[in-house]
């Protein structure tokens, strides 16, 4: 109840100065929308090759063996009108269905990845409502605002998007915090009373070198509740080497069952080495460990930890990524039969703690 009439009323003074200050906004002339797009492919081939039809693979926008695959293609409109602005950003493809997955009902939804619209009430307070992309997190659902192409566990199992109503509050010239409160992640239409409050704080230095992002989300209301705690830094080291680091842990409490921070989580955390000798080829190298030993998130019960290599080639803007990656996981025992649980799989089906995946894949933006 507190953080409803909190958040009331900051919109509720957001409304009031925006009020105050319309005698002075002058009407512009409308200038046509800023309309930009990207797509992707690629092929994979995981090199354990199992004949059950387990691609060995249990993070996003991936999961295919030895196929081209189309991942998406985007197109976004962006327009604006002084104060006001409207965002539309469309996805088709199996990443756009995937990123949309909790939505199967909705077809005529499951192809919008954002749409929002905005007031900037100054230039220090802006509101937004809509459905937008996830505060939480390194990675991105764009492929081409990524240097990995494959997806790392703790973006596969955190928030996708948001739809609601946020502010975000300018402090100083480097620094800001974001309020908000949305229905359930990555659900667009929620007739429920459960809700989810959202919160960023985000800050860098006077060049821009390092910058730190803490990033919130919490559920109320309902008997089960879920809380993910994140933070993101980057740090540029010189013009051609940078460090990204993610942490996240995520909580869970249902109605029935285990209680406690810590006994139904999972939590990862994910080094990204950057290296851009030239303007035309960058490599990055991502290490990830992801600790989901209670089971609580769709992937295998047991700790995996996951290395991947992703050269970068560049011919204007379509960058080519031919990507290495190593997976491994903690072998688990079957408590009834005593025998090795499978993560993952090799040709003829039998358990391997670890397996090598190969992608091709082309990235194009404009």
């Amino acid at each position: 109840m507190i953080r409803k009439i909190l958040f009331a009323t900051i919109l509720f003074s957001g409304f009031i100065s925006a009020k105050a200050q319309s005698d002075s906004v002058q009407t512009e002339v409308p200038s046509g929308p800023v309309i930009t797009g990207s797509v992707d492919t690629y092929f994979r081939y995981n090199f354990n090759d199992p004949k059950s039809g387990n691609t060995n693979n249990y993070t996003s926008f991936t999961n295919s063996q030895n196929s081209f695959e189309l991942g998406m293609a985007s197109i976004k409109a962006e327009h604006s009108i002084g104060k006001v602005s409207a965002t539309i950003d469309l996805g088709f493809g199996r990443r756009a269905e995937e990123f949309s997955y909790a939505d199967p009902d909705y077809s005529s939804l499951f192809g919008v990845k954002q749409a929002y619209l905005s007031y900037a009430v100054s230039d220090k307070v802006k509101f937004t409502m809509g459905k937008w992309a996830t505060h939480i997190g390194y990675e991105l659902a764009d492929a081409y605002l990524n240097r990995n192409y494959s997806m790392n566990y703790m973006f596969s199992y955190g928030p996708f998007s948001h739809t609601g109503l946020k502010a975000d509050f300018g402090l100083g010239e480097k620094s800001g915090i974001m309020l908000g409160i949305a229905n359930v992640t990555d659900v667009v239409a929620n007739a429920g009373s459960r809700r989810f409050a959202l919160a960023q704080f985000s800050t860098a230095t006077v060049d821009d070198k390092i910058a730190a992002f803490i990033n919130y989300q919490g559920s109320y209301g309902g008997s089960y509740s879920l809380t993910q705690f994140d933070v993101v830094l980057t740090a540029a080291v010189t013009d051609k080497f940078s460090i990204g680091y993610n942490g996240t842990v995520q909580s869970s409490k249902p109605e029935f069952g285990k209680t406690g921070f810590g006994q139904n989580s999972w939590w990862g955390s994910a080094v990204y080495l950057n290296l851009d000798p030239t303007e035309k080829f960058g490599i990055t190298l991502r290490g990830e460990y992801f600790d989901n030993e209670n089971g609580v998130s769709a992937a295998p019960a047991t700790s995996i930890f996951d290395l991947t290599l992703s050269p970068n080639f560049k011919i204007g803007n379509l960058t080519i990524i031919p990507e290495l990656r190593l997976d491994a996981a903690r072998t688990m025992i079957d408590p009834l039969t005593g025998t090795p649980m499978i993560v993952f799989e090799k040709s003829d089906g039998s358990p391997v703690k670890s397996t090598v995946t190969g992608i091709l894949a082309a990235t194009y933006h404009f």
